[in-house]
């Protein structure tokens, strides 16, 4: 099946279901450098550029408090006048999510890379969607997620160590998970942290988009390039020591992502001026689509997998 397809794996009632693209742009921003990152296809040209993010300036750390930089323009996202869906399919949810009302800056102490998450929300004609809930959520440098599910009915998911590796700080956090409205623009911008990896699974961010009636809920994944994963994984002081991941995204071995095609999965990337991190990318949708087809994903082993942590249940997605 072409990327160019209806998707579902998704959460509906009997109201509009949606199609999803993920169409960066090739735009600088203000206070990045000239830079465009990964393996990214252009919805205007069809072209692709394949390449690391080039580093003009040694990459910074710690929380959120070394970006300096304002958000980019909307302009960075440079939708076509004609716009062309390159559809995604939806991705798992995986039994690490939970809903958190963390809004914009969603570290919560935790360290790693800082990172600028800028999303624009856009229809078939690259009009923006305002009023649309997009959540995100990742794990730690370690490679675990945050698990306090204490106000929520399915705390019984993070029972054992799939999830939070039976850390007892993790389960009493929310740390790298959020929830913002989309604005006039269909934007929204998030202060995080560039996540760390866990065996099986090349390193990602889960994301989902609500309707502004909450009727309607797509899920899917975003992912980095080899040779940036690759360069923080092994040079940078907060990832380092783990070294690089067991799973590269171009390996074939990751159970969401596919071995080749993967470009509309990709955010693009740019080193600010800063020394942080900019991640950014465009969120397509259809609301009068149908679904014809369920999302799948596959089991890895835990967060936190290679230090120990038991193997995952053969029924648990990540």
């Amino acid at each position: 099946m072409s990327r160019r397809r209806l998707i579902g794996g998704m959460l509906v009632t009997p109201a509009a279901t949606v199609l999803l693209n993920a169409c960066g742009g090739e735009s600088t921003s203000t206070g990045s450098t000239a830079t465009t990152g990964a393996t990214s296809t252009s919805a205007a040209t069809g072209t692709s550029t394949t390449g690391a993010v080039p580093a003009t300036a040694a990459w910074a750390s710690g929380g959120t408090d070394p970006i300096t930089v304002d958000y980019p323009a909307t302009s960075i996202f440079a939708n076509a006048s004609t716009c062309e869906l390159s559809l995604t399919p939806a991705e798992t949810e995986g039994p690490c999510y939970f809903q958190s009302d963390t809004g914009e800056d969603i570290p919560e102490g935790r360290t790693g890379l800082p990172m600028q998450l800028a999303v624009q929300l856009v229809d078939t004609g690259c009009a923006p969607l305002e009023g649309y809930t997009i959540e995100v959520w990742h794990c730690d440098t370690a490679g675990i997620y945050s698990g306090d599910t204490s106000d929520s009915d399915d705390a019984a998911r993070f029972a054992g160590s799939f999830c939070t590796a039976d850390d007892a700080e993790a389960v009493e956090s929310t740390w790298f998970r959020g929830q913002l409205t989309t604005d006039a623009d269909g934007r929204v911008n998030f202060k995080t942290c560039f996540p760390g990896w866990y065996a099986g699974r090349t390193i990602h961010i889960h994301f989902a988009v609500t309707d502004p009636d909450g009727t309607t809920r797509v899920i899917s994944q975003w992912c980095f390039p080899d040779e940036f994963t690759e360069e923080i994984c092994t040079t940078h002081d907060l990832y380092a020591d783990r070294g690089a991941q067991d799973t590269p995204l171009g390996g074939g071995t990751d159970t969401v992502f596919p071995a080749d095609d993967y470009d509309v999965y990709l955010l693009d990337l740019e080193q600010n001026s800063d020394g942080t991190l900019l991640g950014y990318g465009v969120i397509q949708i259809d609301p009068t689509a149908v679904a014809t087809e369920s999302g799948s994903g596959g089991g890895g082993t835990p967060p936190g997998g290679g230090n120990g942590a038991p193997p995952a249940s053969p029924d648990q997605d990540t």
